[in-house]
């Protein structure tokens, strides 16, 4: 069977599209289910901002292993039945979470939502490639990219708002009932992502050599590191923009705060307009030119020299550049998964190319924290710029490798 989907329509590729962007969502939200907690968590169990950020460091490593190996779960036994297992890995922290009576339980909290957080870039990208038409996949690529910053967004005023009212542990109830919702919406519309009787049947054997043959592409590894850099500069942002804008341009705590979420927020606008333009093709070359300006507006942020007043546009701007390259980013991907291997191993190489989103998350902190402490501000933002400009030499590789 050369094409394992219904024939594409419309209201179809909306269906698909908006379920898995809905479930992209929700992964993200229990990316912070345990962040926005923090300042009780450690008020109640007396933990130290090293012991208790130590649980996320447990949640990327366990994600990105997961995440390696959950690609060929997705290949063997359908997304649809991956991503339902994944969903219950955050119930299942939510439920514990509840119940924490101290650290350890903390970690494992941590375990299980980062294990549930591993099968969702192998499973939604295998179910958008298999079942969106070819027209419509950058669009489908930017929503789910979009949704993902929504969920992030969503969380933290989810979960402390809670938290103030009725303490963290109704907090963690609340949680619970949004992976719930998720699990139940994820299996009324099953049909929408599951793929056709037979399917894994008639595909099993049918990629380019053994299980493991996709590490011998140069492609597939050039996608890894891109995604290890490209993650590693976005966690040096997400984790120290503030302290380093109030210390370089003497913002308010409000306003570096408010700083970040511009970045975000132009990212989330960066990721739409991508969607239009990954349809274009030249995936290497558009990502080379977006992060090519974002690298250079971080390098003029790190100068210092800017008037207070002009952060919040050039914050959006470095965000935005960095959004539009996130479609041409996952086609890219796709370019280097079907080149040789067909659509029956596109859950293995998204899920390894994609486990370098969690190293480069879990990493950044740990390479640019002692420039922090150092308050090398400069430098670090300098060190973001740098992250990119390898990134868009990974990415043209890439485009000559496939």
């Amino acid at each position: 069977m050369t094409a394992a989907v219904l024939p594409p329509t419309a209201k179809r590729d909306l269906e698909t599209i908006s379920l898995i962007g809905f479930v992209h969502g929700v992964s993200h939200f229990f990316h912070l289910l345990l962040p926005p907690l923090f300042p009780w968590l450690m008020a109640d169990f007396g933990l130290s901002f090293t012991g208790i950020g130590a649980t996320m460091t447990v949640f990327f490593i366990v994600s990105g292993i997961g995440q390696a190996m959950a690609g060929f779960l997705v290949d063997r036994f359908g997304a649809a039945r991956v991503l339902g297992g994944g969903i219950s890995c955050f119930a299942l922290a939510g439920v514990v979470l509840h119940f924490a009576s101290g650290y350890p339980m903390l970690v494992v909290v941590a375990a299980l939502a980062g294990l549930g957080n591993s099968v969702f870039h192998p499973a939604d990208f295998t179910v958008l490639n298999r079942h969106v038409s070819q027209p419509r996949l950058g669009h489908a690529f930017s929503v789910h990219g979009l949704s993902g910053n929504l969920g992030w967004a969503a969380a933290p005023v989810f979960m402390a708002g809670i938290a103030t009212v009725a303490g963290w542990r109704s907090a963690a109830l609340g949680a619970t009932l949004v992976a719930l919702l998720a699990l139940a919406l994820l299996y009324w519309r099953r049909q929408a992502i599951a793929d056709p009787l037979g399917y894994h049947a008639s595909q099993h054997g049918q990629t380019s050599g053994p299980a493991f043959a996709f590490l011998n592409s140069r492609a597939v590894w050039l996608c890894f590191l891109f995604f290890l850099l490209i993650t590693a500069a976005f966690g040096v942002i997400q984790n120290f923009a503030s302290p380093i804008l109030q210390a370089l341009y003497n913002l308010s705590i409000t306003a570096a705060a408010a700083a970040l979420s511009t970045y975000l927020l132009g990212g989330a606008a960066g990721i739409v307009l991508g969607g239009f333009l990954a349809q274009k093709g030249d995936h290497d070359r558009l990502i080379a030119a977006a992060l090519g300006v974002a690298a250079l507006l971080a390098i003029l942020l790190a100068a210092g020299i800017l008037p207070g007043w002009s952060i919040l546009p050039l914050m959006a701007g470095i965000g935005f550049c960095t959004g539009i390259a996130g479609p041409s980013r996952d086609l890219l991907v796709r370019r280097a998964a079907t080149a040789r291997f067909g659509q029956a191993a596109f859950g293995r190489v998204y899920g390894f190319v994609y486990s370098g989103l969690d190293l480069g998350l879990a990493s950044a902190p740990l390479i640019f924290g002692g420039l922090m402490d150092g308050h090398q501000f400069s430098q670090v933002l300098v060190g973001v710029a740098v992250l990119q400009t390898l990134a868009i030499l990974a990415a043209l590789r890439v485009g000559k490798a496939v």
